[in-house]
Parts: structure tokens; sequence; C-alpha cells
């Protein structure tokens, strides 16, 4: 039943961004030659919706979907790990011209060759796993 419950709201989440255009190229392109607001707004609203959702969680003692109460740990302090990986992260973004979430509904969509993006993620994330221990963390 769990397994549903996932299913839905990743389901609901592939609507959203389909509708909203967060999966167009186009957009993603107008956003990083900076001539429209669309991608930002959107950005924008997921970040304000996740400092209200941080927020609610952390003052009303919120459990997960298993009753365990959900701990949010401080981040450690360092620039050098959040500018490097900012930076790859949008290189990797506008190369591509998708980010990771929408892959999966981009695929969904019947556009095949995102699954060469797909499995460039999976490399990526591969070599990440393995120079892990090397990386400033």
């Amino acid at each position: 039943m769990k397994l549903l419950k996932y299913f839905l709201v990743g389901f609901l989440f592939g609507i959203v961004l389909t509708k909203s255009e967060a999966v167009s190229w186009y957009r993603i392109y107008e956003m990083f030659q900076f001539q429209s607001f669309h991608m930002y707004g959107i950005i924008g609203v997921a970040v304000a919706t996740g400092v209200v959702g941080v927020q609610i969680i952390k003052r009303n003692n919120i459990k997960d979907i298993d009753g365990l109460p959900i701990v949010i740990k401080d981040k450690d302090k360092g620039n050098a790990r959040y500018f490097i990986g900012g930076i790859s992260f949008g290189l990797g973004w506008a190369l591509v011209g998708s980010c990771p979430g929408p892959i999966f509904i981009l695929i969904g969509a019947g556009f095949m060759p995102v699954v060469i993006v797909l499995v460039g993620a999976l490399i990526g994330t591969i070599i990440y796993g393995a120079l892990k221990s090397k990386l400033p963390h």
C-alpha cells in the first residue's frame, strides 16, 4: 500500500511539472539565457514551499509515513562543496537541458533520447560514489 502512495505522489508531481512546462527544454534554455522569469518563478515557489514545509515539520514534530519523528540535521559548515556541487549540477543541467527530476517524466512522455541523459546521470552517480571519500565534505 505504501508503494502505491509513492507512485501516486510521483504521478501527480509529474503532471504538475509537465503542466507548468518545467520539463520543457525551451523553458530551461530561456532560463539560462536570462530571457524569461518562468523557471525562476517555479524554482522560487519550490524554495518557499520547502522553507515553509521544513518549518512546519520542525515546529509541529511531524512524523514520517512509518510514524517515526522526522529529524532534519543542520548542514555542516563549508562553502567549497556547495560551489563545486552547484557549478557541476548547473553545468550538467545547462548542457543537457533537463534537471534530474524531469528525466523520468520526459521518458514517460515518450522522449526516448532522454534515456541517454538518464544513463549519464547514473554514471555520474557511480563516479560520485567512487570519489566520495576524496571530495570535500
